[in-house]
């Protein structure tokens, strides 16, 4: 028990730094260091059905080379199925969101190295990463609060992950239960040269933003 919390805590602290960027981001976006038309996930406004399509339709094939891909679940999982749900794929990002109605709220992606121990530490990081958001004005920091608060209680709020697998392993996943999506990118995707836009669990027509016209609940 003590190595296993010795892992997690090596685990935590590798991806703590870079899972700042992402959230330092949502007050102040960064300028793209990469060009690549590469990406994963719905495109803005793109219907929901539409996008299903091209997940599925991505990943036909024979070849055996191993892709990128991002999984949707179809709902909120906890961090400690995040390793199952992957079914033996190498993660690379987990992906969480907290939902509150009508207040919107940032999607936090969380890159991990290999093993269960950092994809189960993902979910510290991320609680960590919006303690320390930047100031962004009185409703984002308490919006800010909120999801910190929510995520350091365990919540149910892994939406989705990038995983690397073959194409026949990836369409097995795409069948699994709980599984919204799988979407691949081309074999010659390089890896940290393409972008990632998750599904959301609440997006059912179109990928939009949601609302924020609603009173931010207390943490």
């Amino acid at each position: 028990m003590r190595e296993r919390v010795r892992q997690a805590g090596i685990a935590g602290a590798a991806v703590a730094f870079v899972v700042l960027i992402v959230v330092l981001g949502w007050a102040v976006p960064p300028h793209p260091a990469v060009v690549s038309t590469d990406r994963l996930g719905p495109e803005s406004g793109e219907r929901i059905d539409d996008y299903l399509a091209r997940a599925r339709d991505s990943l036909s094939g024979a070849d055996a080379g191993e892709r990128w891909a991002l999984v949707s679940f179809g709902g909120g999982v906890a961090v400690d199925r995040v390793p199952e749900q992957a079914a033996g794929l190498r993660i690379s990002q987990v992906i969480y969101h907290v939902p509150l109605d009508r207040v919107y709220t940032p999607a936090i992606t969380v890159p991990v190295p290999a093993g269960d121990a950092a994809a189960l530490a993902s979910l510290r990081a991320a609680a960590g990463a919006m303690d320390n958001a930047l100031p962004a004005g009185e409703r984002a920091d308490r919006t800010a609060a909120v999801v910190a608060a929510r995520l350091h209680a365990g919540c149910d709020c892994a939406v989705g992950m990038v995983v690397r697998g073959r194409l026949d392993r990836l369409r097995d996943l795409a069948s699994h239960t709980g599984i919204r999506a799988v979407e691949a990118l081309p074999p010659d995707a390089a890896a940290g040269a393409f972008a990632v836009t998750p599904l959301l669990p609440e997006q059912v027509d179109a990928a939009t933003p949601e609302p924020d016209d609603g009173p931010v609940p207390a943490p």
